[in-house]
Formats: structure tokens, sequence, C-alpha cells
């Protein structure tokens, strides 16, 4: 899923075949599983420490910490330097470029549709 090239990490874009393959609704539960396969069980959100631990998971693990970090502060829009899912989903369109073209709608679709278990 992830190379790294040139000391960064590059990302190959298979979110549109998903959503292709799944559908809006099927991708979003998709990449709420995914977050919840990442989080910090005891703190319910995507730690510096829970992703290093599981980013083998994605592919990842010759990500640095400082490369980790990095994703997390891309990520944290309430400065808690954790990703809650709604953080993580939204980070997760912005590495898409295709998918960035058509999210707002899915977003909104797919949020009124599906049920999250929190």
């Amino acid at each position: 899923m992830a190379s790294s090239r040139n000391g960064g990490v590059v990302f190959e874009d298979f979110f549109p075949a998903m959503v292709d393959k799944l559908g809006q609704e099927g991708f979003m539960k998709e990449l709420c599983n995914g977050f919840h396969l990442l989080m910090d069980t005891e703190k319910g959100v995507i730690t510096f420490e829970s992703l290093k631990k599981n980013a083998a998971l994605l592919g990842l693990q010759g990500m640095s910490d400082e490369e980790i970090m990095c994703m997390v502060r891309e990520g944290d829009m309430d400065g808690d330097q954790a990703l809650n899912e709604m953080e993580f989903c939204t980070l997760m369109f912005r590495l898409s470029p295709a998918l960035m073209e058509n999210c707002k709608e899915m977003l909104e679709e797919a949020f009124v549709s599906t049920e999250f278990d929190y």
C-alpha cells in the first residue's frame, strides 16, 4: 500500500476502486473498521503509540516516528494529538485525490445513512 521513496511515504490510492466495489456506505463502514483496528482501545482514539504499534497492518512498518507523528498531526483537527473517528475518516479522504472530487456528497450521504456505535 505504501512505499518509501526519497525519504517520504508514497501511497497508492485504492480508495476509488473500493468505493466502486463496496458502494459509499460499505466504504465508510470499512473506514470505520480501519479506525477501530488502529485505535487505542482504552482511549477510543488513534494515538501516536497505537498508530506506531499497528503501522504494519497498513503496510507502513518502515515509517519513522516523525512520519507517524506527522500523520497524526495532519489529521488532528481539535489539537488533542490524537485522531477521533471523524478526523481519521477525513484524513483518509484527504489522502485520496480521486475521492476528494466527490467527498462532500459522499460523506454526507454515508454519515446520514450509517449508524455508528459509540
